[in-house]
């Protein structure tokens, strides 16, 4: 199977002196399980097949502003790894680009020249990415950078303490390397680059705000899964922490929404940029 050209899985803007690019990693099948009737989230998200799941995107970006590289979620591991093999196996259906590594390449963005890699939360598919395979063993993919996550994330997560998860295997890596940093409140982690603490996908997940001459973008991961959320904030996947999620969502739109911010979630459909504006009492994504 032929694979996609650059313009299909690669989409760049200038937000002030940022350039921020945004790379598709492919479609990945899921069943939102959303805590609302299911007739009205299947009025909301007409894509459900009959078992109740629907396609969603799978992103990551790189911010250049200054003398930051900067990559968020650095995603997948890469197509034909041991570890796409394994995910390919059990998540049927899924699809793939050529990925970040190659996006990068493309670019002229060497790993090495990477500063920072922010991860919005330890779910799998928003950092597995962080290494790559080197003679059977895996290694830093982005040796230089610093590794930032929120520490609700990381302390007592049981996933350490399990040598088979990709955590374990992949974050503590990083950890063990010193190349790893915790948050737990707003923090500047490079000129105009601030990673806030939004929980609720997870107890430790964050968005990112980069601000530059006037202009505001945010990466909000998991904040959202689907544009239908931001319609109903209340519709929030189970086994998530809804108060906590409802609570950052109220934040995100009370700064982003006055100010226009450009905004991106991980999971909308290529491209994802877009921008929350006010509809009647509440609010709507507005794609573009």
């Amino acid at each position: 199977m032929s694979q996609p050209s650059m313009e299909e899985y690669v989409s760049v803007r200038r937000l002030g002196k940022a350039n921020v690019t945004l790379v598709s990693e492919g479609i990945l099948p899921w069943p939102p399980d959303l805590q609302a009737p299911e007739e009205e989230w299947r009025a909301a998200m007409p894509e459900a097949d009959e078992d109740g799941a629907i396609p969603l995107g799978v992103h990551t970006a790189l911010i250049q502003l200054g003398n930051a590289t900067v990559i968020i979620d650095p995603g997948y591991d890469d197509p034909g790894s041991p570890w796409d093999a394994r995910f390919a196996a059990e998540t049927p259906g899924m699809q793939r680009t050529s990925g970040l590594t190659t996006a990068l390449a493309g670019l002229g963005v060497l790993p090495e020249s990477v500063t920072h890699v922010l991860i919005t939360h330890t779910h799998g598919d928003h950092f597995c990415g962080v290494t790559r395979q080197e003679n059977d063993m895996l290694v830093a993919r982005y040796p230089n950078a610093r590794h930032v996550i929120g520490r609700g994330d990381w302390d007592n997560n049981p996933e350490r303490d399990d040598p088979a998860s990709d955590l374990a295997q992949r974050l503590e890596l990083i950890d063990r390397l010193g190349l790893l940093d915790l948050v737990d409140v707003e923090a500047e982690v490079a000129p105009g680059v601030a990673m806030i603490p939004a929980p609720g996908e997870t107890a430790g997940h964050s968005i990112v705000r980069v601000r530059s001459e006037g202009s505001a973008f945010f990466y909000l991961g998991d904040l959202y899964h689907h544009s239908c959320e931001v319609a109903h904030p209340g519709w929030v996947p189970a086994d998530r922490d809804p108060v906590a999620m409802q609570a950052s969502r109220e934040r995100l739109t009370t700064e982003a929404v006055p100010c226009g911010a450009t905004l991106v979630f991980t999971h909308e459909h290529f491209p994802p940029w877009g921008r929350i504006v006010v509809s009647g009492s509440g609010h709507r994504w507005e794609r573009g």
